[in-house]
Parts: C-alpha cells; structure tokens; sequence
C-alpha cells in the first residue's frame, strides 16, 4: 500500500502574495538606488547650469534663442536651446554635450571636466549667434532688394489697361448711337 506523503517532508509552495511582497520590497530598493542616481545627475547639471552663468549673462537680451534650464525626466537634462543639451554619460559623472539633427543625435562635446564642456558650449553659443546674424543679414538684402523696385512698373500696366477699358466702352457706345434706328 501506498502511504500519504509527509507534508513536512516536502518543500511548500511559495504563496503568490509572499511573492508578489518580496518583489515589491526589491522594486523599492532599486527605485530608491535609481532615485539616488537621478538625484546625483540633476545635482551636477545644476553645477555646470551654474558655471554657464557667465557666459549667458554676456548674451544680449534680444537674442532668444537660447532657452537654458534642467528638465528632471526620466533622463535629467540641462537644455541650452531647442536642440541641444548636456546629459551624463553612463557613468554618471561623464558630461555629453549633444545636438539634434535631422540625421540622428551627435556628440558635440564629452568630458569628466566641467571647463570642457564650458567651452563647447560656449562654442556652440557663438556659432548659433553668427548664424542668426547672417540669417537676419540675408532677409535684411532680401527686403532692401525687394523694396527697390519701382511702384511705377508696376501702377502703369494698370492704368494704361484702365485708359484703354474706358477709350473701348465711349467707342462702343458711339457706334451704338450712330446706328440707324430701325422701325
């Protein structure tokens, strides 16, 4: 005959809501080392936020392309402007200065050192300004091209069509009043 297993022989069945506990217990813990790490990223891009003070000081206040600020998302950011700013490398104290293209993401600038993304950035300042300035200098010749033109060429087309509409309709109604009336 067969006997009935020993119950305390054999291992019991882990209840799903131990597991479901110990799992949250581990998602904390991790979430809490996640929390640490965004905390130490936001901390250091507000320091290098800092260290570009000087130079955006320098910027005159009608320029605004510029839009500086640390967005705390799933991945901290310091943007400088619309397409470009600086995140932390994998490491966590690596600097990446990078640029939004049509063509993908590029690196413009990486470093452990402050001053050297200091210097990227503000490399990246004076080459948007320059841009800006030519940009504006090339619509500036555009309206000086386009508001030479004289007024003239263009008024009298108009009124020698005019002169003429008028000169057809007085002929017209001559010929009509020179008609012999017919009864």
């Amino acid at each position: 005959m067969s006997e009935a297993p020993d119950s305390s022989t054999e291992p019991r069945p882990v209840r799903l809501r131990e597991a479901l506990r110990q799992a949250r217990i581990e998602a904390a813990d991790r979430t809490g080392v996640v929390v640490d790490l965004r905390d130490a990223e936001v901390a250091r891009l507000e320091i290098l936020n800092e260290a570009l003070d000087p130079l955006f000081a320098e910027v005159p206040n009608q320029i605004d392309l510029f839009d500086r600020g640390v967005s705390q998302g799933e991945t901290p950011r310091l943007w400088i402007d619309v397409v470009a700013h600086v995140v932390m490398g994998r490491d966590k104290r690596q600097y990446r200065f990078v640029q939004d293209t049509r063509n993908g993401r590029i690196v413009l600038a990486e470093s452990h050192d402050i001053g050297a993304i200091v210097k990227a950035v503000t490399d990246y300042v004076a080459r948007r300004m320059v841009e800006r300035e030519r940009a504006f200098s090339v619509t500036r010749i555009q309206a000086q091209a386009s508001s030479e033109v004289p007024r003239r060429g263009r008024v009298w087309p108009f009124v020698l069509g005019f002169v003429l509409g008028v000169l057809s309709l007085f002929g017209y109604a001559l010929y009509e009043s020179l008609k012999p009336i017919s009864f």
